[in-house]
């Protein structure tokens, strides 16, 4: 067990489970404390929901623009408030960092929490998870990260029956070519190329198309090109 560690898992895989179940076995029957950093408010508030199932033993509160408590021994911590001097300083010493969407934890605002955790309490462990390791800027997570404790794979979750087989559609659009050349940078396709070839009306249009025929019924995720 590292004192700071990264579990990779893919959308779907319930990395909101498996973080409140590796912070309440961390806590156990201590008085230890414990913050779970998220950046937007609706998963604040989904995972402080999910986290009382799993540990309904534990006490929580919540650091966001509304309110400000450090009263339980779990916080659920909005990033833009917390990453505040003023609300930093108000912050308790911790035993245990939580980051949810971790690939954000060597950004400024993340930054500024995670030094003052480890300032306060040198042996304060961090835990975070995350599907996507890879940063667009390319910057490493090993100033937060040393270890990575496991990455569940999309396989093994249809394997072992978590997850179902998905069904595969594929749609030509016309631009494989295109594609095909796009250039390869040290980690990824040169994303603003495929931009320029896929963030088309035509394009986006046809797969809406083949979206409303297959699926306009069911709940969508959809990954894009860009933003």
């Amino acid at each position: 067990r590292s004192d700071n560690t990264l579990g990779i898992a893919p959308t779907g895989a319930g990395k909101t489970i498996m973080l409140s179940a590796v912070t309440g076995e961390n806590l156990g029957d201590t008085e230890a404390r414990a913050c779970v950093l998220a950046h937007r408010d609706e998963l604040t508030a989904q995972n402080r929901d999910k986290f009382a199932r799993v540990n309904p033993d534990l006490t929580t509160s919540v650091v966001d623009a509304t309110t400000k408590s450090w009263a339980g021994q779990v916080t659920f911590a909005m990033v833009p408030t917390l990453a505040r001097a003023s609300n930093l300083a108000q912050m308790p010493t911790l035993d245990l960092l939580v980051i949810d969407e971790a690939h954000h934890a060597v950004a400024d605002s993340y930054r500024r929490i995670v030094d003052r955790v480890r300032d306060a309490n040198p042996d304060a462990r961090i835990f975070g998870v995350t599907a996507t390791p890879n940063r667009g800027d390319r910057k490493g997570l090993r100033e937060v990260f040393d270890n990575v404790a496991d990455q569940v794979r999309l396989g093994e979750l249809i394997a072992s029956g978590h997850l179902v087989p998905p069904r595969t559609f594929v749609i030509d659009v016309g631009v494989q070519d295109q594609l095909k050349a796009v250039r390869r940078t040290a980690s990824d396709f040169d994303m603003g190329e495929v931009a320029e070839i896929m963030d088309r009306a035509p394009i986006t249009e046809e797969v809406v198309r083949n979206w409303q025929e297959k699926a306009a019924d069911r709940p969508t995720v959809v990954f894009c090109s860009t933003v």
